[in-house]
C-alpha cells in the first residue's frame, strides 16, 4: 500500500515586503511525492498583505491534478481567513467586514476564493521565523524578490 502522505500535496508561502506599502516579494514551494516546485515573484508597490496572499494564490494555480491539498503559510491574515469563517462571514455581508467597510485586498480573496472553492484545501498556521525548513526556504525566496525588484526601480 502507498504511503499516505505521498498522497498530500503540501504547499509552502511566505511574503515579503521592504516597506509596507513597498516592493514585495512572494513565494510558494509545492511539495508532492518526494518532488518539490518553488515559484516566485515580486510587485514594485504592494503590501505584506497582498504578497502573503498571492504566494497562497500562486501555489494553488499551479495544482496540476486534484488531491488533497495542504496550504502551510505564518501569516495569521491568510490562515484565520479560513479556519475561523472570515472569508464566509466576508461573502455573506458583500465582502464587508465585521465594520460594514469594504475588506481590504478583496480581489484577492475573490481569486483565492474561487481557487479554494474548486480544489480539497487546508490551512495550517507555521510559526515564522522558527526554524521550519521550508517557511525559512519561502521567506528567504520572498525577501530575495522584494530586494531584487527594489534593485530594478
Amino acid at each position: 500500500m502507498a504511503d499516505q502522505r505521498q498522497q498530500i500535496l503540501d504547499i509552502y508561502t511566505d511574503g515579503s515586503c521592504l516597506g509596507n506599502p513597498g516592493c514585495g516579494g512572494w513565494a510558494a514551494i509545492l511539495v508532492y511525492n518526494g518532488h518539490e516546485k518553488v515559484l516566485s515573484g515580486a510587485e514594485s508597490m504592494t503590501t505584506n498583505n497582498r504578497m502573503e496572499l498571492q504566494a497562497v494564490i500562486e501555489g494553488l494555480a499551479a495544482v496540476k491534478r486534484p488531491v488533497p491539498i495542504r496550504v502551510f503559510s505564518d501569516s495569521a491574515y491568510v490562515i484565520s481567513a479560513f479556519n475561523q469563517h472570515w472569508i464566509d462571514a466576508w461573502k455573506r455581508k458583500q465582502w464587508k467586514n465585521s465594520l460594514n467597510k469594504p475588506v481590504a485586498n478583496q480581489d484577492l480573496w475573490q481569486r483565492l476564493d474561487t481557487l479554494v472553492s474548486s480544489l480539497d484545501v487546508s490551512f495550517h498556521k507555521v510559526k515564522g521565523h522558527s526554524g521550519h525548513a521550508y517557511n525559512e526556504r519561502c521567506d528567504q525566496l520572498a525577501v530575495e524578490e522584494s530586494k531584487r525588484r527594489q534593485a530594478n526601480l
